[in-house]
């Protein structure tokens, strides 16, 4: 079983990390953006029961829950700690978690060098804020990406952070290319 070893507060005003001295997931993050996706996984489901989340990420040792705005953590944190921690352990692999391209677009070689990219310059400073992303496709040299965990609504995600993650793919792949997230 999980033990919760710390919880870190990220960017996100509404997101929580939850970083477990135990594995919860395999490298490729397990992500429920609502409850009704969670229904197939006993941990997200009862974390939504709890009520006041919006969101889940799961991988290797951490969990980013994020809540709704009229949630507060203070009454939210103590009813979710005892469900991750009655949750099962699992062994982990060594790939790196959190970065993921779409299986429809894992063929393409313009979005594998994106991925190159992404994975090794960008993903690094998402995961130590319990966040990720996924390449979900791209139409011409428009790529479309998905923030998820802490990024996943976080105002910095929606500028600042598409504006690097831009800026250094058109420097390193493709100066035409450009970054939407949806």
């Amino acid at each position: 079983m999980p033990r919760i070893a710390e919880i870190e507060y990220t960017s996100n005003p509404n997101a929580v990390k939850f970083i477990l001295k135990e594995p919860v997931a395999f490298s490729v993050p397990r992500i429920f953006p609502s409850p009704e996706i969670a229904q197939a996984d006993p941990l997200a489901k009862a974390l939504f029961e709890v009520g006041g989340i919006e969101s889940l990420v799961m991988i290797d040792k951490w969990i980013t829950v994020t809540k709704d705005d009229g949630t507060e953590w203070n009454k939210l944190l103590p009813k979710l700690a005892p469900f991750i921690r009655q949750a099962p352990s699992i062994a982990i692999d060594s790939e790196k978690p959190g970065m993921s391209i779409n299986s429809g677009a894992q063929d393409d070689p313009f979005l594998q060098k994106v991925f190159a990219v992404l994975k090794e310059r960008i993903y690094p400073f998402m995961a130590a804020d319990g966040g990720g992303m996924e390449i979900v496709s791209r139409s011409g040299k428009q790529v479309m990406i998905r923030y998820t965990g802490a990024c996943q609504n976080c105002p910095a995600g929606l500028a600042g952070t598409l504006m690097a993650i831009e800026g250094m793919l058109r420097a390193e792949v493709d100066p035409e290319i450009k970054v939407i997230t949806i």
